[in-house]
């Protein structure tokens, strides 16, 4: 017997032996599932799903708010929006996945969640170059080494960036085809890296759907703390994906919507006066601007 979860609350002996019957019957039927790997993982699943309707006595009214919750779910998910991801991440599993597969390694950099936003079209800029590609915002410089876990500088790593602008709206999310506030460049023989972004802004994830009317019902914020996307990768070295947070965000306290920020990635950005020096001499006229620093170490790719 897989699992039983005992009578009690009403639930007779005799009942609770009728529904475990269930369970062990359809977990039976992976048996014979040749990858061992998926017979695993679907006698796992039809163990706790069953467990889960038995625990909180699921009516049938509610599995069918479910069924359309789900169906809901997929008829808004297209090519730039996947409201499953989303589902993941208010859950908070898409987190508890990052953490499983990322485990901690002598001070590697900490991985978070990979969000629903990221696209492979993005352009190539040189390092100092700009990210924003029109995008609202004040003007961030950001800088930082890639590093093993050794301490040697990685050269040539590939560094994806990619965030919101001050509205909150990442590119794809508007109707223009723009590319903007995404970018990708290569750290320098030393693993030194730098761009110019926008200094990042709390936004709501996007909250039209039924993702956003389950947060609603739950009492929720959909907010995300304020933070910039990194993917870094490189031979022989575990691919990074991660966000930096920005330190003093009221949001942090709040609470962040997917559950992605870690104390190691909160960061500090610095801000600067209209008029202040920049560090490459680009003339920002009568702009304020932000700068912060995002040292990065990767772990082995076995690690």
């Amino acid at each position: 017997m897989s699992g039983i979860i005992h009578a009690g609350a009403g639930i007779s002996p005799e009942q609770a032996a009728v529904e475990q019957k269930l369970v062990d019957t359809v977990i039976a039927s992976f048996d014979k599932t040749q990858d061992p790997r998926l017979k695993k993982v679907m006698q796992s699943l039809t163990r706790h799903l069953h467990n889960f309707v038995r625990e909180v006595r699921l009516t049938e009214d509610e599995w069918n708010t479910g069924i359309e919750f789900l169906t809901a779910a997929g008829h808004i998910t297209d090519d730039k929006r996947q409201e499953f991801i989303l589902l993941s991440d208010v859950l908070g599993l898409s987190m508890q996945t990052v953490a499983i597969n990322n485990k901690a390694y002598k001070g590697a950099t900490e991985a978070t969640v990979f969000g629903p936003f990221f696209i492979e079209d993005a352009s190539e800029i040189p390092l100092g170059g700009d990210i924003a590609g029109g995008a609202h915002g004040q003007p961030c410089w950001v800088e930082g080494t890639i590093t093993d876990t050794s301490g040697n500088p990685v050269p040539g790593a590939r560094i994806e960036v990619w965030e919101a602008d001050e509205d909150g709206f990442y590119d794809v999310q508007y109707a223009d085809a723009r590319v903007a506030g995404r970018a990708y460049l290569y750290a320098d023989d030393h693993g030194r890296y730098s761009f110019w972004g926008r200094t990042p802004t709390p936004y709501p994830i996007p909250h039209d759907g039924p993702v956003g009317k389950m947060l609603e019902a739950a009492g929720r914020s959909p907010v995300r703390t304020s933070h910039l996307h990194f993917m870094v990768t490189a031979h022989g070295l575990r691919t990074l994906v991660t966000h930096i947070f920005v330190e003093g965000d009221p949001q942090i306290e709040i609470g962040d919507s997917v559950f992605g920020v870690k104390d190691s990635l909160i960061k500090r950005f610095e801000p600067q006066p209209a008029g202040t020096p920049t560090p490459d001499g680009r003339d920002l006229g009568n702009q304020t601007w932000a700068r912060t620093r995002f040292d990065v170490v990767l772990a082995p790719a076995l690690a």
